[in-house]
């Protein structure tokens, strides 16, 4: 497909592919990454040594696995409002942002007001009912438009919990899924999560690629942005599929738009044939704005999965959506448990956010956003680069590709050595973003348009370098 013939973007997210662009010079970029490689290590022995350490008690040594990176990834000491400081004592910008959790910045004086008010005069937990979970799911119902909500303590479970909704509420059990999205730990949602190219055959009939690890039960995937796949499928299985799951924006294979009137036409097939349609807004959720990605373009699924920015960085989800499905919660269809679910200290949090996450300190953190973006549009269109950017609300992402992408397969095609070079370029001048060359960046409430400065300072001398 032509760039001229490729459809319009959501017009809520912003993606600018330039007219042209000049290739790179590839022994530049090995040369190049060559020489950040060696200064990376000679400027982070700490992580380095501290990763010795951790490695004889946890695997890999960290906590979560994507954290991990050859030779070994940088250890945060501590963070405040936009910064990390770590343990060789570097200040860091950090545009990870726990991809999403921390989007009122590290440390937010609101957030840690309100959970220090609940440890001193509340509690840490009860396991009973309280007011303080009531008070918290009133406040997710109003913004997201839910008709009820439960709460859970990671994204993994409450995408875990809106498919056995859907399952018991449809008496189906398939789960369609978009390939190359991820959705956390369930296992029907570890099928082709960035699966290798030549195990999931042709790009309009995907095939599932399950790990060896996983149980998947009946599991199919199909192409985003991809209406006559999506409609096949169900022509083809509707009768035992219980729901279609997916990020209404990609976010998990840099920033993915919808095509303009896509995600519509996804909620009008779910109504024809009888689907659940579960967003995963776990990472889009608040940084897509006040009421999340469905809301900011006009479509309202059945299920919906959230966590991340709801909390200030403490550990809480939740998941919720029409009354249809959540009335399985209700009569028994579908039993939710959880020791830890709507506690105290999260609850304070989750209030503290829903205080401050108002319009208009998400309209200033994404009109920084949009402030960088732009900036990154002179500097790319300066130096021919083959790439653009793309974002969404608070988001935004530099693609190493000079068209737009719009798939897992599209995705496949991205220079994945410059995107190294761009992200390790950033590690070494103080300017951390996540370590999978796949990610974005997030514009905290703690950001500044002379913090971003720094983000585009860093990539204009990466041009440079590139061209010289």
């Amino acid at each position: 497909m032509s760039q001229e013939t490729i459809p319009k973007h959501e017009p809520t997210g912003w993606r600018n592919v330039p007219a042209g662009h000049a290739p790179l010079n590839r022994e530049k970029v090995a040369e190049l990454l060559a020489k950040e490689w060696e200064r990376f290590k000679a400027t982070t022995k700490g992580s380095g040594d501290h990763n010795q350490t951790s490695s004889k008690s946890l695997p890999l040594g960290v906590t979560s696995s994507f954290q991990h990176w050859d030779p070994y990834p940088i250890s945060v000491a501590k963070a405040r409002g936009a910064y990390v400081t770590d343990v060789d004592g570097r200040q860091l910008l950090d545009l990870s942002m726990g991809f999403g959790a921390m989007l009122v910045g590290h440390l937010n004086p609101n957030v840690v007001r309100h959970v220090k008010r609940a440890l001193r005069k509340t509690g840490t937990l009860f396991v009973t009912p309280s007011p303080t979970a009531t008070v918290g799911a009133e406040k997710m119902k109003r913004r997201f438009g839910l008709d009820m909500v439960r709460f859970t303590n990671s994204g993994t479970e409450s995408t875990m919990y809106v498919i056995r909704v859907a399952r018991a509420v449809t008496g189906k059990k398939g789960v369609i899924k978009i390939e190359g999205g991820y959705h956390g730990g369930y296992d029907p949602l570890q099928v082709s999560v960035k699966p290798p190219l030549d195990r999931i055959g042709p790009a309009d009939n995907p095939v599932p690629y399950i790990p060896s690890e996983v149980e998947a039960g009946e599991i199919h995937v199909v192409p985003y942005n991809d209406l006559q796949a999506l409609e096949r499928k169900l022509q083809e299985s509707a009768s035992t599929i219980a729901a279609l799951v997916m990020e209404p924006v990609i976010e998990n294979l840099s920033i993915i738009l919808p095509d303009e009137g896509y995600l519509k036409a996804v909620r009008d097939l779910c109504d024809r044939y009888n689907v659940a349609l579960i967003f995963d807004e776990v990472k889009t959720g608040l940084t897509a704005g006040v009421a999340g990605a469905a809301k900011k373009i006009g479509v309202e699924p059945d299920l919906i999965a959230l966590a991340k920015s709801i909390g200030g960085g403490l550990p809480v989800a939740a998941f919720g959506g029409k009354q249809k499905y959540m009335d399985a919660v209700v009569d028994g269809r579908m039993a939710h448990y959880g020791t830890y679910n709507g506690n105290p200290l999260v609850m304070a949090a989750l209030d503290a956010v829903d205080e401050i996450a108002t319009e208009e300190a998400l309209d200033r953190a994404e009109g920084v956003n949009r402030y960088t973006l732009q900036k990154l549009d002179e500097i790319i269109a300066e130096y021919e680069l083959p790439a653009h950017t793309v974002g969404f609300g608070v988001k935004g992402a530099m693609i190493w590709s000079p068209t737009a992408v719009r798939n897992y397969r599209d995705f496949k095609n991205t220079d994945f050595e410059a995107a190294e070079l761009g992200w390790l370029w950033g590690i070494n001048r103080g300017i951390i973003t996540p370590p999978g060359l796949d990610e974005q960046w997030l514009v905290s409430f703690a950001h500044t348009r002379k913090d971003m400065d720094k983000l585009v300072d860093s990539t204009r001398e990466l041009a440079k370098a590139l061209r010289s």
